[in-house]
């Protein structure tokens, strides 16, 4: 079943006022409309400011959405908001957010569910940490942490999976093109609906220019959720130019 692509760029804490000639200098590294769909998550502060100067050819999306509607949740942003502001994805789940922020799968299901009630397509992280694979449990916790996060009647058209070793965030490592593919068609062979095939299943670890021909190249990677390399526009569009 064919899947277009999917290349995602996650802000994180980054970016402040200069970030909003990003778009303008992605327009002129991209020329021409490209053959994957782009996507990019900044902080929630720049997300209006940015989609000014955007390529009409880039989404938005968040990087996390609260699980509740809007009201007394002080510090929290509804995935109607972000809807609002015009983003089509958010971002849940990510490594980032399980480790430094306690979320369980449970939270991340919850939120998955909100996101979807607003219109929103969510990005399920799921990964396993350094000592989970050198010790054989890499399949076990991913499957665990996809089956778990996944919410009712979920069906591929409307979701997207980003598998993400936790190991290989932020610190240069990269995970095998064939580590990567096994781990992305064992998530879909998990799939638990008949649509599996349908299913984008991202990488997202520490893609580079330099890695992304060879992992977007795999039979079951259908992009990427790029972090550090998403900041520099030039580095961005490599990565698209990457996408088959």
């Amino acid at each position: 079943m064919s899947r277009t692509p999917l290349i995602a760029g996650n802000w994180k804490m980054n970016g402040g006022p200069d970030a909003l000639c990003w778009g303008e200098k992605l327009g002129e590294a991209v020329p021409d409309t490209p053959r994957c769909e782009v996507l990019l998550c900044p902080p929630a502060t720049l997300i209006h400011p940015v989609s000014t100067r955007l390529p009409g050819w880039v989404s938005l999306g968040g990087q996390d959405c609260s699980a509740y509607e809007p009201g007394a949740h002080t510090g929290d942003i509804a995935a109607s908001m972000l809807k609002a502001l015009g983003c089509t994805h958010v971002i849940l789940g990510h490594s980032e957010r399980r480790s430094g922020h306690q979320e369980n799968n449970e939270t991340v299901k919850a939120k998955a569910e909100a996101a979807i009630a607003a219109g929103l397509a969510p990005i399920i992280c799921v990964g396993e940490t350094l000592a989970e694979r050198e010790t054989g449990q890499a399949e076990q916790v991913v499957m665990g942490q996809l089956a778990a996060s996944l919410p009712e009647g979920a069906d591929a058209e409307h979701l997207v999976i980003a598998y993400e070793p936790v190991w290989a965030i932020g610190t240069g490592k990269t995970a095998t093109p064939d580590d990567a593919q096994a781990m992305h068609a064992q998530i879909r062979k998990a799939w638990p609906g008949e649509d599996g095939g349908g299913l984008r299943i991202l990488y997202g670890g520490s893609v580079k220019p330099d890695t992304a021909a060879e992992l977007l190249a795999q039979s079951d990677i259908d992009g990427a959720l790029v972090g550090g390399a998403s900041l520099d526009a030039d580095d961005f569009a490599a990565i698209i130019g990457a996408a088959r």
